[in-house]
């Protein structure tokens, strides 16, 4: 069995010099002693995954509501295919792999139901309360919300791993900047985090992609106007005539062609700007990036889904849907917070009504909000 001690020599001899290593970490808002066979961030993972906010991730949305069919992404599979690419990337570049996925495994924790629709509603409901975004709800969840030792609230994760949640951005996620302060706001996040930021968009506008084909919204013919996506169908096209096979193979295309195209244009960056320590990392600009044309390509990409999916009207039926279900819960424990669970309503007088409303809420699967509001709204309903 290889100790921690091992573990962390062999850190030392196999990352590149600008990686984050485990035995520099900033540590734990809690001291609490080292494993004798895991790294601190490889402890980090085990706890998010171990946590209740993790576990409920499989039955949150992304595009489609759970109930709508099997096959769709959640949050869960999001959340791990968004691993399987960090770390995909971070070995290719010599980074901490345990690191990136430690990140990747809780950067989705803070979600609510209903996807970006219960963001939207809560963030809208929240205004005046401080407002609502996921990165800073998940670091709010792995800090204290989740309850699972005895000597303190939270999952007391590492720095570099906090970091690379509140930090977390891409076209749809953007940091919320009071919440920054501890975290060298004025310095670039690690490479690790970065990975994880560009690992997210992969993972959801190619699966985007293969959810969209499955429920029909979008076809074949629609997608070869994408020059990104026409490229890897002229590659299999010819050679699989089953049309579900064709559309795995292009899908794992697409990732893979991003991908190398990240690996590529990173290590050019790191290069270019001549990296040689961490803390060149934080000084300079973000360095895990695509190229130009693969931006380009992305963008078309990224407007093809917005136009013909996230537009779609069977999908804004369901996100209204979804608003009014947040909303309305809202309303009813507002009227009175006795309908919460005991441990919600004894923090309201340190936490405030408005926010310990919002974290139940947040908390939720789409399963149990739409149960929730069948029970609260349902004159025959089971309590």
């Amino acid at each position: 069995m290889k100790t921690v001690d091992q573990l962390i020599k062999e850190e030392k001899q196999i990352l590149a010099p600008y990686a984050v290593f485990s035995s520099e970490s900033k540590g734990r808002i809690y001291e609490i002693g080292e494993s004798r066979h895991r790294t601190p961030f490889q402890r980090d993972r085990d706890r998010i995954i171990h946590s209740q906010a993790f576990r409920r991730l499989e039955y949150k949305t992304q595009v489609f509501v759970n109930h709508e069919g099997d096959y769709y992404r959640t949050r869960l599979t999001h959340t791990i295919e968004v691993a399987q690419i960090a770390k995909s990337i971070a070995k290719s570049l010599r980074l901490n792999e345990d690191l990136a996925e430690a990140i990747s495994l809780a950067h989705d924790i803070g979600h609510t139901p209903f996807g970006h629709a219960g963001e939207k509603a809560l963030h809208e409901i929240m205004e005046e309360f401080g407002g609502f975004e996921h990165n800073s709800q998940s670091l709010r969840v792995v800090d204290y919300l989740e309850e699972r030792y005895n000597d303190y609230l939270g999952l007391n994760l590492t720095w570099e791993v906090r970091e690379g949640i509140i930090k977390h951005h891409t076209s749809y996620d953007n940091p919320n900047s009071s919440l920054l302060k501890e975290f060298l706001p004025d310095k670039t996040s690690s490479l690790e985090a970065q990975i994880v930021n560009v690992a997210d968009e992969i993972a959801y506008n190619n699966h985007d992609i293969d959810d969209g084909l499955e429920s029909e919204l979008i076809d074949f013919k629609d997608l070869l106007d994408i020059p990104l996506f026409k490229e890897c169908y002229n590659r299999f096209y010819k050679k699989v005539k089953n049309e579900k096979i064709l559309r795995y193979e292009i899908v794992r295309e697409l990732i893979g062609e991003q991908i190398n195209d990240v690996i590529t244009t990173s290590l050019k960056n790191i290069k270019k700007e001549k990296i040689k320590t961490l803390e060149d990392v934080r000084n300079s600009p973000i360095l895990i990036d695509y190229s130009d044309e693969m931006k380009k390509k992305n963008k078309e990409l990224k407007n093809f889904l917005y136009e013909k999916l996230y537009k779609n009207y069977k999908v804004l039926k369901m996100q209204h849907k979804a608003e009014r279900y947040v909303k309305k819960l809202f309303e009813a424990y507002k009227e009175d917070v006795r309908q919460l669970p005991t441990k919600f309503v004894e923090r309201i007088e340190v936490d405030g009504m408005e926010r310990v409303i919002c974290d139940y809420i947040a908390g939720m699967t789409d399963r149990y909000a739409q149960d929730e509001f069948a029970r609260l709204f349902l004159p025959y309903e089971r309590m």
